[in-house]
């Protein structure tokens, strides 16, 4: 007898084989219908799923509502265009169809080279399939079986990963329809009538499990959802993010540029990107400040047993720059992190309780050798400079201390305008060996965490196992944008292991007069400086707030008779630390104008002979449009309040 729970704490008993929809059926013919797939014990599986036929199951019924479905219409959808692609072009090889962020993709071998403009053709055929309403079959067989039928198919890539990735598995699963059959977990929705509306977006290089060394592929991208509005609206994102790429706008307004010549992943900060930066330090330093921190300059170069005794190499030797090796036998390496030459910083001399906490912040600049393939303009970078630093302090301070890093960290995103964001905590899985420190350390870390995070009351608190550093749970803080993408932004360390004995042996004198083990916290609000500026290009397409616009104000020039008064103006407003140029050029106001415009200046302040002789300006802001005239003392007050505030 098995007993199925419910989520409104109903219980239903059932005597023999039964499947989640015959459970959805039961209950009733609409939610049978809508059906997308359902939850067990917590884990997704088809409307087909067997359930064992004794004990107990907690069960959850997913429709289109449910956020869970999603995945499983886009996984559904990468078969269908997979099969579409095999219908079209002879000899295709099938690699992996996965989801990603926003949709999917396809791996596949074949010998047309793929291009947008076999797109349509590719989706009339999905369209096709999608009317045929042909269910998603589940089918396990034996492996054996499995490789002689992958053969017999020609699906080379399939049999090479069942040999090799799926070797100890004693059985696998396809899922078949139609004519297709595809090695696949699954799951997938009942049959393809739930495929509301789907689009391809893009197509690009791949290799065969992410290996240079192996089969060159193509990957199809596409997206699918359940209605076609919520296509259309996505579609219109991504319109307006292609408006909004850094790296495009980054460009346009001479922001940044990245070089071959200096090298992939590193970024040239050009004057107006420089101002920018410069004001986000000097914003970041100003909290800093206001919190007690001390701040310092260390090296980006340092020796490799000081990355070995972190713990840094070798567990990230794959993403770092090799080891520089020297006449003499020593090796130095690029720092990969600003941690272990913070934790020099603290041992330069003896500590007592009372000298605790000591808080140690830097602008450090670290370098990761990130493949070429993953490079993103300024998000994605080989060299970066963190808004870094580390606290040392006591078991008794670390709550606290912990709550101020946090109350830092919302501080930064809602200056800039992040105000809708989520929490994720990402702690320790007890089954993983990558992990570092005493257990008891990390069940006292994560407790703490969370009782801190959770007395906050931080929004859509959410735990992850498995996530966290090796050395300690953390706290990351992901924001969307004003498109709605989700960037993951600052984050919390707490870390019981870099200060321990087995490490870097830390210590401070307590009341007690003896040696105890202090307790670090890693911290970043922004995260990185350039990745953060490339977030805020996009999310204010490069029209910045006032404060940190790199040009906060241009004074325009109706004729040139206008031209010492103007630059009289200019004076004035430099004094006061204003960021001010003058357009002197003979040239008709209204193109001046327009050239402010697209030069997303702020205000622009247009002088002439009424201006002059009042010792006014007639102003104009990008937000709101004519704001009529106004004295150059009032403008200078209406900035710097403006400023002063950091108002959005």
């Amino acid at each position: 007898m098995l007993k199925v729970e419910l989520p409104d704490g109903s219980v239903r008993e059932y005597s023999g084989l039964v499947t989640p929809f015959g459970v959805a059926s039961e209950i009733g013919a609409g939610l049978a219908k809508a059906m997308v797939a359902a939850v067990v014990d917590g884990q997704i599986v088809g409307a087909d799923f067997k359930l064992p036929e004794n004990g107990s199951v907690n069960l959850r019924i997913l429709t289109k509502k449910d956020s869970e479905s999603l995945d499983i219409l886009r996984h559904s959808t990468a078969h269908l265009m997979a099969r579409a692609v095999m219908r079209l072009y002879e000899n295709v090889q099938l690699a992996f169809g996965p989801t990603v962020d926003n949709g999917f993709y396809y791996d596949l071998w074949m010998e047309h080279r793929l291009s947008e403009d076999d797109f349509e053709k590719i989706e009339t055929e999905m369209q096709k399939l999608v009317k045929l309403d042909e269910a998603f079959e589940r089918i396990e067989i034996p492996h054996s079986e499995a490789v002689e039928l992958l053969t017999g198919m020609s699906q080379t890539l399939k049999v090479e990963h069942l040999k090799e990735s799926l070797a100890a598995e004693e059985k696998v699963s396809f899922y078949r329809q139609g004519e297709f059959l595809d090695l696949c977990r699954g799951p997938h929705i009942p049959s393809s009538r739930f495929v509301g509306a789907f689009k391809l977006t893009s197509v690009a290089g791949a290799y065969w499990k992410g290996d240079a060394s192996k089969q060159q592929l193509q990957r199809l991208y596409g997206t699918a959802f359940f209605d076609k509005k919520e296509l259309d609206e996505h579609l219109n994102r991504i319109a307006e993010a292609k408006k909004r790429d850094h790296r495009v706008l980054g460009k346009q307004h001479e922001l940044f540029a990245i070089d071959s010549r200096v090298g992939q992943g590193l970024v040239l900060w050009l004057p107006k990107g420089a101002i920018v930066r410069r004001q986000l330090e000097n914003f970041i330093m100003e909290e800093l400040v206001k919190r007690g921190y001390t701040t310092v300059n260390t090296p980006v170069i340092g020796n490799i047993e000081l990355y070995k005794t972190s713990g840094h190499y070798p567990y990230y030797a794959e993403s770092q720059f090799p080891p520089i090796k020297m006449q003499d036998g020593d090796e130095f390496l690029l720092r990969p992190m600003n941690c272990p030459h913070h934790v020099m910083v603290y041992s330069q001399k003896p500590r007592s309780y009372r000298d605790l906490p000591v808080r140690i912040a830097e602008f450090g600049c670290v370098h990761r050798f990130e493949q070429s393939g993953e490079l993103n303009g300024m998000t994605r970078v080989r060299g970066f400079t963190q808004d870094d630093a580390h606290i040392f302090c006591t078991p008794e301070q670390v709550e606290e201390e912990f709550r101020s890093c946090i109350d830092m960290t919302l501080t930064v995103l809602r200056t800039m305008g992040f105000n809708d964001f989520e929490v994720r905590l990402s702690f320790r899985d007890w089954t993983s060996d990558k992990y570092v420190g005493k257990p008891e350390n990390w069940k006292i870390a994560q407790a703490s965490l969370e009782k801190v995070c959770r007395e906050m009351q931080l929004p859509s608190l959410e735990i992850v196992e498995g996530e966290a550093a090796f050395y300690g749970p953390k706290a990351d803080f992901v924001v969307k944008d004003c498109l709605g993408r989700r960037w993951q932004l600052g984050t919390v360390q707490l870390d019981y292991n870099l200060p321990s004995p087995e490490r870097f042996n830390l210590e401070y004198t307590g009341s007690d007069n003896k040696p105890h083990t202090p307790i670090m916290i890693h911290r970043a609000p922004l995260g990185s400086f350039e990745r953060f500026c490339g977030i805020l290009i996009e999310h204010f397409a490069a029209a910045f707030p006032l404060w940190l616009s790199p040009e906060q104000v241009r004074i325009l020039t109706v004729s040139e008779k206008f031209n010492d008064y103007a630059q009289s103006v200019e004076q004035k407003l430099l004094s006061q630390n204003i960021r001010v140029t003058t357009d002197l050029r003979n040239e008709k106001i209204g193109a001046k104008i327009r050239e402010g415009r697209l030069d997303l200046v702020p205000y622009l302040a247009v002088v002439g002979a009424k201006e002059t002789e009042n010792n006014s300006v007639a102003l104009r802001s990008r937000k709101d449009g004519e704001l009529g005239e106004v004295m150059v003392d009032d403008l200078i007050a209406k900035l710097n309040e403006e400023i002063k505030e950091r108002r959005l």
